[in-house]
Parts: structure tokens; sequence; C-alpha cells
């Protein structure tokens, strides 16, 4: 199958692309630089210079493609559009990455027993509620004859296939940590997130690329823990002392709102049944706090 990845060289996006090569597909991957062009080139990967903006090449690689994965970006709509108008009436695969920040309680870290399902969505917040807008539109294009879907990926861990190593979330506590010599974690970190290995991330896609219902929505997540545990485990890993508890607004100093808040900050438990259910998925890894303490650093 002949795929289109945006968003090839970041970390999601460039090991799924990896992994589709390893797998016997044909992958046209978009880059924003000459040097990403060549270091996909190395790996299999046919680039495309552009970047989410240029709708003329989305259009272009959109129609000769077999296939699309967005992986670039959660939040452009503008991206999404112009590739679902593209692949209009087409039965192609369009699958949508998105992330389960869109449940996220922004708790300041402290512990919730709320868990989502895939068919009981809460409102989003005011933050997410763009973000939802394009996942809806996504499963909304199958009845113009689209195959879509959104993976909906929790906290990924693991190294990537690709050509960006590190993921979003437990690196950035590693490099705080390394500067500062000083394990911390947003408020008490009792906060829970639903968690994935990448190996697992590019395994799903696979399966969805092939089998997928069009409209369909998916959680990707095998387990969940808290961020004190995650610490606890990344403060072991590196021989510190325990971890410490970091007001939210040195969070927001050291990583911004958005990550302060959602990404470390957030509850985002989530159950993921229609990928075992109706696809076979079956993860391989099973302990993020293994990971962080074997593979990790």
């Amino acid at each position: 199958m002949n795929v289109f990845v945006t968003g090839a060289a970041g970390f999601i996006g460039g090991s799924i692309a990896t992994g589709l090569v390893q797998a016997g597909h044909q992958v046209t991957g978009l880059v924003r630089s000459a040097e990403q062009a060549a270091e996909l080139t190395a790996l299999g990967i046919k680039p495309v210079l552009g970047s989410l903006d240029d709708s003329a090449v989305l259009t272009e690689q959109a129609r000769a493609a077999d296939a699309v994965i967005n992986a670039a970006s959660s939040d452009h709509r503008g991206a999404v559009e112009v590739l679902l108008a593209a692949l209009k009436g087409s039965n192609k695969v369009f699958l949508h990455t998105s992330g389960s920040s869109i449940v996220g309680d922004a708790s300041g870290g402290k512990a919730s027993d709320v868990i989502y399902y895939e068919d009981q969505l809460p409102e989003p917040t005011v933050d997410k509620a763009a973000r939802v807008a394009i996942d809806n539109l996504v499963l909304a294009a199958a009845r113009d004859g689209v195959n879509s879907a959104v993976l909906c990926n929790t906290l990924i861990y693991g190294h990537s296939l690709g050509v960006k190593r590190d993921s979003v979330q437990l690196p950035r506590l590693l490099k705080q940590a390394r500067n500062s010599g000083v394990v911390r974690h947003v408020g008490p970190g009792q906060n829970i997130w639903s968690n994935v290995h990448i190996e697992d991330v590019v395994a799903l896609y696979l399966l969805v690329l092939t089998r997928n219902i069009p409209g369909t929505f998916y959680f990707v997540e095998n387990g969940e823990a808290s961020f004190i545990d995650m610490t606890t485990a990344m403060a072991e890993a590196l021989r510190l002392d325990p971890p410490q508890d970091w007001p939210l607004a040195d969070a927001e100093a050291e990583w911004g709102y958005e990550m302060a808040n959602y990404g470390l900050g957030s509850n985002s438990r989530v159950r993921g049944k229609k990928a075992r259910e109706l696809l076979g998925w079956v993860p391989r890894r099973t302990s993020v706090l293994e990971w962080i303490r074997s593979e990790m650093v």
C-alpha cells in the first residue's frame, strides 16, 4: 500500500512511517527541511518537502496515496479539512492522530477516579474544544466516502522507531531532573494517565490501516500509572533522591501552560475496547514503570 504520512520526522509519525516500511508498505513522508528529508530517505521513506499549510502539496499527496495518516498535529484544522476534501468519495483510509488530553481535567496533580470510554466522552473543556471538533470532523467524513478513524493516543513511552528519539511527556520530566538534580512532578503527583508503548501504537496503526470500520474512534491505551509512581521510578533509574512536589506555577514556568496543566498535571484515564474487540490488537509492552527503570535513561 502507498501511504502518505504527515509528521514523518516526528516521534509518532516517524515511528509509524518506519513501521510501515518494515511491514512492506511504500511510504511518503511530509517533512519541513532538507536535513529531515535525508534522514527519512535513509529509513526507506520517500520525503516530500512542505508543511501543513501547503494545501497544494497535501492535496496532491492525498490523491496519489492509497491511504493517509495525519500524525503531524492534532490541532491543525486547516490541514485536516484539505486532506478530507482531497479524499472525499474515494473510500480511502484517513487516520487522524489525537491525544487523550481531550479528557484531561487540569487537576494540578490531584487524583481522580473518573474513567472515560470511547462511546462515553465528556464535553470538552474550553482548552480542548477545538481539538475535539477536529476529531468529530474526521469521524463525520465517513459519511462522505472516507474510511476515517481517530486514534486517540494516551501517554506514549518508549524510544522512537524513526528519527526523533523521544516522546512528549516523560522526556520533559527527565530533562528537568537531569538539569536540576531533582525529580519533580506537578503538585502532589497523584494524577493518573493511561499509557502505551510506541511499538504497540505502531502495531495498532498498521491494523487500523487495513481493518478499520469507517468513522471509528479508538483510545490507544494499555494500562495506567500515577505520575508520582513514574517519577519515583525515574528517581530510582537516575539514582537520585525521591521525587518532589512542584507548585503548578513553577511547572508552568518550566513547561508552559499546556504541558504543565494537561500533559503533566491532569488525569487522563481511559479504556480502549475497540482496538481489541474490533481489530484483535494485542499490546506486547505492559509496564511503563519497568521501562522507566530499565530502558528510559
